[in-house]
Formats: structure tokens, sequence, C-alpha cells
């Protein structure tokens, strides 16, 4: 890939706006979209070989009921986190929420509290209300890290802990004393953890990703290749149990698999085993935006309060000092026809704060702030 032009440069914003995913389908053609977790790049080669293959076979039927995704799960994990998952206590899934939901389901009842580390993933907050849990925040510190106090406060009288791993949307990476303190409060309260794992490769040189279930034997990880290798719609995921949950997914209903995309696991799993140079190079592209649009925002919105993430490729952005309200993202989508996310929606502490996408090229990052900047103006 040395040769090839830098990941989110390969193409123009007039190319990308001929794909028909949301991102591009939302709004008008006049907003400038970064707000949906889709990033600005090619798919990696081994994903397009893989599906060419199994498009001249006609492999495109329904998935094998087996364990073949958590053996390509397996093998990147040990690769590059040194971590040896048994893939026997494992079941497949349409996707990551889908996982998430179930496990929840299986790890608690209607009424049951349900802890979350907020600001979040808007879903994981939905979803898990919506089953009848009762969804109760536990804000992160001014730092963007766990409150591990506050959590093990909470935990007296939760019964699961929802965990975003790395964080969405601060793009922050637990450490591993996080984990296994958060694992030690779990256990001396009698609480089930369940994780979200599906950034883990979204981690830049010189970041350190630890897997929770390397750290502990009991909990459930959930997780698929979609978000790392821009796969959101080719359908897979995968919940994972420690030794000590094993139980649980042996419980979850098999039929689960049935909701996997054959397809979309044949790229999952190329990924998984072919893909290290794609992702390392969308990483190295993402820390270089990250502090790119850093510069950006120091010359031009200075007022906003920005700490670069240390992964994904989600910017979270304090506009509190603008004077633009709790929701910031609605005046400037109005004012400045960009699309961001909106801060309310991530819960407590989202409050006049909006995430930015910068997995895009640098013109359309500068474009973006010269926008956010003109609404200001």
């Amino acid at each position: 890939m040395a040769d090839s032009p830098a990941p989110f440069e390969a193409l123009t914003l007039d190319e990308l706006r001929l794909r028909t995913s949301i991102k591009w389908r939302m709004y008008p053609p006049d907003v400038l979209p970064l707000w949906v977790a889709e990033m600005d790049v090619m798919p990696a080669p081994a994903v397009v070989a893989a599906l060419q293959d199994a498009l001249r076979r006609g492999d495109v039927g329904y998935p094998p009921l087996d364990t073949s995704y958590a053996e390509a799960l397996a093998d990147v994990a040990q690769r590059r986190w040194d971590w040896a998952l048994d893939v026997t206590a494992t079941q497949t899934v349409a996707d990551v929420l889908t996982g998430v939901h179930h496990a929840v389901a299986a790890l608690s009842a209607p009424g049951d509290v349900v802890l979350v580390p907020s600001p979040v993933y808007p879903p994981l907050l939905d979803f898990t209300a919506a089953m009848g849990r009762r969804v109760v925040p536990v804000p992160l510190t001014p730092a963007g890290r766990l409150d591990l106090d506050a959590i093990g406060s909470a935990m007296a009288d939760a019964r699961v802990l929802l965990l975003c791993s790395p964080h969405n949307p601060t793009g922050t990476v637990h450490t591993a004393d996080e984990l296994r303190t958060v694992a030690a409060l779990a256990e001396e309260h009698g609480v089930d953890v369940v994780v979200d794992e599906i950034h883990a490769l979204l981690v830049p040189e010189g970041e350190r990703f630890t897997p929770y279930l390397s750290v502990t034997d009991r909990g459930l990880v959930v997780t698929s290749a979609s978000k790392a290798f821009n796969l959101a719609g080719l359908k897979a995921g995968v919940i994972v149990g420690g030794p000590r949950s094993r139980g649980v997914v042996e419980g979850l209903p098999h039929s689960l698999g049935y909701g996997v995309s054959h397809v979309g696991a044949i790229a999952h799993m190329a990924a998984w085993r072919h893909g290290d140079e794609w992702i390392d190079a969308v990483n190295a592209a993402i820390a270089s935006n990250a502090a790119f649009l850093g510069e950006l925002l120091a010359e031009r919105l200075p007022g906003v309060g920005y700490r670069a993430p240390s992964s994904t490729y989600l910017a979270w952005l304090d506009c509190t000092d603008l004077g633009l309200g709790d929701d910031p993202a609605a005046v400037f989508l109005e004012r400045g026809r960009i699309a961001l996310n909106s801060g309310p929606t991530f819960g407590v502490g989202g409050a006049g704060h909006v995430r930015m996408n910068i997995a895009a090229s640098r013109a359309t990052l500068a474009e973006a702030v010269d926008r956010m900047a003109s609404v200001l103006a």
C-alpha cells in the first residue's frame, strides 16, 4: 500500500457522493456529511478478492452454523493482542447491536438496572431501555476516562454493566488496569459485564488495546470486523464468553446464527486474516487526521474543546462555549450545512457537544471546520 494514495485521499467528494448508503442519502447534496460511522475509504484488497471469489463460485447461500467466524477472530486476536479466545464459547449474530441485545437479555430481566458509562453510542442506551431495563448512566471523568469509584458505587443496585471498549464517542482506550478494576468490582457486587469491542482494531501504533476477556474469566464480549474495515453493509458479528460465562453463551438461541450474512462473514474473515496492512495504514491516517483537526480548530474555532481521540475515527467536540445551546449539531446543520452527530443523543455529558467523523480527506476536514466557523461569523 506504500505506493497507493493515502486511504482517505483516494476518492474525491464527487466520487463519494455516488454511494447510496445512509451517510450520503440522509441529507441533501449541499450538506457535508461527517456524522454516521462510515469511512471515506475503499475496502481492503483482501476483502475485495474474497467477495469476488465468492461471487464467482456462486457462494451466496445461508451461513454455516459453525465456528469459522470465531476462528478468524481468534487469529487476529492472537496475532495483535496475544489473546487466546475459546472459539467453542461463541455464538455468531447478525451484528454487534443484536449481540448486545441478546447478551443483556440473557443476563437480566425487565426492571433490572444496567449501568452504562456515558456519554456513549446512543443505540446502547436506546436498545437497552427498549428492553425494559433501567438504564443508569455513570458519567465519565472530565478526562474522558471510566470513573471507577462511581461505577463501584452504582454497582450496588445493578445487574449488568454495559461497557464500550474502546469508548465511543470519546475514543478513550481503557487500560488493562482499568479493566481489571472493573472486573474486580463486578465480581464483588455480582454484576455481569457486557463489552462492545467493535472498535478494537481502530487503535493506532503507540496505543494498546486490551481485550476485556484477557484480564478476567467472566463476562461477554460482542464484536465484529464491520467497523474497523468499513463493512457495515455486510452483516456479521459474534458473542464471546469467558470461561465462567460459557453457560450463558451455550444458553443463547442457536438460531441467532441464521441472521449472519454468509457473504458478510466471508468479507469479515478475509479482513481479520489478511487485512493487517490495510488497517495499519488506515489507523495511521486517522491519527494524522486527528492531529490535523486539532490544528484547524486551534486556528479557526479556538472556543471548541478538543482532545484528540486515542482510538476510533470519531472526534468528540465540546462546543459549550460557542453559545449554540445544548444541540450545536442542529445549528451547524441549519446554518453551516454540515451534518454532525448530536451530543445530547449520547446521554449524560453530551449536551453542548458534537461528534465528528474524521475518516475523510484533509480537504473535507478543512471544509468542515470552515463551515462550522462560518456559523459563528
